[in-house]
């Protein structure tokens, strides 16, 4: 290799011959939604730096609806938290610059930090909108030290998209995850197994990945407070009483994670969105908004692409982690946002229980296609033609004035909105 070339993922492919200890990194943009918001107005001439200032993004500056999506590290002093509603968030900080949300700048980082951890890395699996893991197995001979190739990766990032990351270095997807969550922001952290007793165990048991509040309490209860009281508890005991989530946090608090980093074609083969929820769900009323919430998205990019889909399919994930999944067949394809909703509406009210809480709502489409005909019935030729002429002038309208210019009468009242931004 020439002195001074930039090693690309193809070249570290060809060097990976014998591989002895896994590597992996997991990468996550420090306050993804504010940064990107931060670096586009610093762009434009915009100031102060929004990332200086006690500011969030998230809902409506006038109507001061909807919840924190992401916060300043100004805003956290304040105690200001990400998924709390803005007007409790306004109470700790009056002076907050709120920030409405612009998914479409948010996309555009998104796919331009990916293409950087791709130069570096054989393989990248995108975990969410704002973070990834990355195999950087076999690369020491390129990079150095694993903390010299984070480094790497963390400067030039920095240096051509102007936001910062932490990166977490361990030999699985687990422990990696752990390590980029100790201190932030801008910061390298290893978390190897040997690390574990005097890293990891120390920290509150609901710092672990998978815990949630409704475990911790039923860990305390066990007597259960810290990750190593848990690592080094009765498996059968947590298992009686957290179930099968008991025996998965038990083998993470001891660092064992057998999943591997997974390659994901970049094509389009379907259209999805998904929402971990602020707090559990019971009411149908607020699950139904967020699923309105979640068509509404997956339609509007069905329909920038020119695309339409024969198959919807709705994803309930309930608080102890079990997850359902239901889909169906479209009679004719379809990307009206009223349709696949009144589809997912089907099969939500197929799938629930009522009793159960939920935490994760998703609704995905599949068989998608670029056709443009429609096999009409004789009965929806006049309303199908009305809906798309009703969301062809909706997404133009937002297009041109952002997405909150224009809103469904049932996200109007407080109480819904907030619920719906959740």
């Amino acid at each position: 290799m020439c002195v001074g070339h930039q090693p690309s993922a193809g070249d570290i492919r060809k060097e990976r011959t014998v591989i002895s200890t896994p590597l992996i990194f997991h990468i996550d943009v420090n306050s993804a939604y504010l940064s990107w918001e931060a670096v586009d107005r610093l762009k434009k001439g915009n100031s102060p730096d929004l990332r200086t200032i006690p500011a969030i993004v998230g809902g409506d500056q006038d109507k001061r609806h909807g919840v924190v999506l992401a916060k300043s590290g100004i805003a956290k002093k304040y105690g200001v938290k990400t998924g709390e509603p803005i007007v409790h968030a306004l109470k700790k900080c009056p002076n907050l610059t709120i920030i409405p949300t612009n998914f479409e700048l948010y996309h555009r980082n998104s796919q331009a930090f990916m293409e950087i951890l791709r130069r570096y890395a054989p393989v990248v699996e995108q975990y969410s909108i704002d973070e990834a893991f990355a195999d950087m197995s076999g690369t020491e001979k390129l990079y150095g030290s694993p903390t010299r190739a984070a480094e790497l990766i963390r400067d030039t990032i920095n240096r051509e998209l102007a936001f910062t990351i932490n990166v977490g270095i361990s030999t699985n997807k687990l422990l990696a995850k752990m390590a980029s969550d100790f201190e932030k922001p801008n910061k390298i952290h290893t978390l190897f197994p040997e690390e574990i007793p005097f890293k990891m165990w120390p920290l509150d048991v609901g710092e672990l990945f998978f815990v949630g509040d409704a475990a911790k309490k039923k860990l305390n209860e066990l007597g259960i407070y810290t990750i190593g009281d848990l690592a080094n508890g009765d498996l059968n005991m947590i298992r009686m009483h957290l179930k099968k989530q008991g025996e998965v946090i038990y083998n993470y608090a001891n660092g064992i994670d057998i999943s591997d980093v997974l390659h994901k074609e970049p094509a389009n083969k379907g259209y999805g969105n998904s929402i971990t929820l602020a707090h559990d769900v019971t009411d149908a009323d607020e699950a139904k908004a967020v699923l309105l919430s979640l068509c509404e998205t997956v339609g509007a990019r069905l329909r920038a692409d020119g695309m339409k889909a024969n198959c919807v399919s709705v994803q309930i994930t309930y608080n102890n982690f079990v997850n359902r999944s239901h889909q169906c067949t479209l009679s004719a394809s379809t990307n009206v946002t009223t349709e696949i909703y009144d589809l997912a509406l089907q099969l939500f009210d197929q799938l629930w229980d009522r009793r159960t809480p939920i935490r994760l709502l998703g609704v995905s489409t599949s068989r998608v296609s670029s056709e443009s005909y429609r096999q009409y019935n004789l009965f929806d030729t006049e309303k199908y033609e009305k809906l798309e002429k009703l969301d062809t002038a909706v997404d133009k309208i937002r297009k041109k004035y952002g997405e909150d210019a224009i809103k469904r009468a049932r996200f109007l009242e407080d109480k819904k909105e907030e619920k719906e931004s959740g």
